[in-house]
């Protein structure tokens, strides 16, 4: 079943990411919603794509673009989709590429599998439905796209550990002082530190197929922003951990607001 699920996952968001583009390559208009954040056509475009596609597996979603259902009825969900039908979009509207569709299926706050499709890379990256392989494919075509997936050659690791050199991504839009003494931090234990900047939940993406090695993120976030990338780091060894509880990232939580976090290959 869970493969099933995947597939869907994987086809609702290519569809959703063609139709984000079909936006991104004319003129559009942004709003701004109450908490400041940018809103456009492609967010709106995006989610009826997903949700119609997620509604037929009869499991609830909890998107960015949706009215969130109240914890008393969200905590007895066993199951839930959470899913950010347009991760990035101050990077959609400043036009670098560097946003992302993404979908995770979560079970009992557990990420069960994830995708992330950056529609204007064409560069697909998504989990096995156990969660035991993560892969990147780049789609100039969805014909016969069921059959080129799960390829060994599309394997996605991490970097191999170094105690001389690290390479830190940051993103790009909320790079804060908290992240810079991390950073600074970090120069005392390594003898080279590099960094790079990157829109949406393609950082994650970055340390999941080991062209970073860590991502530290101390400014907010929701839990449709991480879940899908989360699932795509655990599945290849990575771990995402709450700086408040020094665990493992769980979602479907009371408050949707995440806590600081670290993405990382040491647990």
């Amino acid at each position: 079943m869970e493969r099933d699920y995947l597939h869907i996952a994987i086809r609702a968001a290519i569809e959703a990411g063609q139709e984000i583009l079909k936006i991104y390559s004319q003129p559009f208009k942004t709003v701004y919603k109450d908490d400041k954040s940018p809103l456009t056509e492609a967010d709106l475009v995006s989610n009826k794509i997903l949700v119609g596609y997620l509604e037929q597996t009869g499991i609830p979603i909890i998107s960015e673009e949706l009215v969130q259902a109240n914890y008393a009825i969200r905590k007895r969900w066993n199951r839930c989709w959470i899913i950010d039908p347009l991760d990035g979009t101050k990077e959609f509207i400043k036009k670098n590429g560097e946003f992302t569709v993404n979908v995770a299926l979560v079970e009992n706050g557990i990420t069960i599998f994830g995708v992330i499709y950056a529609p204007a890379l064409y560069d697909l990256y998504y989990t096995d439905a156990t969660k035991t392989n993560a892969y990147k494919l780049h789609i100039t075509t969805t014909d016969h796209l069921e059959t080129r997936l799960f390829k060994a050659q599309d394997k996605i690791t991490p970097s191999k550990p170094s105690k001389a050199f690290i390479n830190v991504v940051a993103s790009k839009s909320h790079l804060n002082d908290a992240t810079l003494k991390f950073i600074t931090k970090l120069k005392s234990k390594y003898d080279t530190v590099t960094t790079l900047s990157k829109g949406s939940s393609l950082k994650f993406c970055l340390v999941a197929e080991g062209k970073a090695d860590i991502y530290p993120r101390f400014a907010p976030t929701m839990e449709w922003d991480t879940a899908a990338g989360q699932a795509i780091c655990e599945a290849v060894g990575v771990h995402v951990i709450d700086m408040e509880t020094k665990k493992s990232m769980l979602y479907n939580r009371e408050n949707l607001l995440n806590n600081h976090f670290l993405v990382t290959k040491n647990g």
